[in-house]
């Protein structure tokens, strides 16, 4: 080997290390390490109220169980599935299910009520012009969602449009619903 090859492989050597030093610290300095997915805690998240305008974030959620749903108004599946969102909505929020809806559009807050509104939507509607929202949850588009426990645990991830308020998925929100009222029922409270 030549004196030039040696110099050649030695600043290979060294971009490759710097490379990897560059990812490493990269992975230290992100604030999500972990992928989000089932059995993950959920991310933390703020979004607008369509409907107030307020702040809200899914910690105003805690010990309730959730079906987080993140969508756009554009997105012609996310149309699809809010009918059965809502059907859902009526049947189990007397039960105590939550349905959170989290907007991604780039539009106001305004356009978003306008479209719920049109469609009779009634469950929480939020909006996050930001788009952060898909970021924490690692998304892959919309809509995506998410059902979370009372302890903020994720129990389901869904990519793309669901008929909610099919039997099995009612199985499964009655069955977080009932572990949430027995847990009370066995603290004596």
């Amino acid at each position: 080997m030549t004196m030039s090859q040696k110099g050649q492989w030695i600043i290979v050597l060294a971009i490759v290390g710097l490379l990897g030093g560059a990812l490493i610290a990269g992975l230290a300095l992100s604030p999500t390490l972990e992928p989000v997915g089932v059995g993950s805690k959920a991310p933390e998240f703020q979004a607008v109220d369509v409907a107030t305008g307020d702040t809200v974030g899914l910690n105003q959620y805690q010990g309730e169980v959730v079906l987080l749903n993140i969508w756009a108004t554009w997105c012609v599946p996310c149309e699809q599935e809010m009918p059965s969102m809502q059907r859902l909505h009526e049947e189990l929020a007397d039960s105590g299910l939550r349905i959170v809806a989290v907007s991604v559009d780039d539009g106001s807050r305004e356009m978003v009520r306008s479209w719920t509104d049109e469609r009779g939507l009634t469950f929480d509607i939020l909006h996050d012009q930001s788009g952060r929202i898909s970021r924490l949850y690692q998304t892959t588009g919309v809509p995506e969602s998410f059902v979370i426990d009372t302890f903020g645990i994720i129990v389901e991830r869904e990519i793309g449009w669901r008929e909610w308020d099919h039997p099995a998925h009612k199985a499964l929100f009655r069955r977080l619903l009932g572990a949430s009222e027995g847990r009370v029922a066995d603290d004596g409270s």
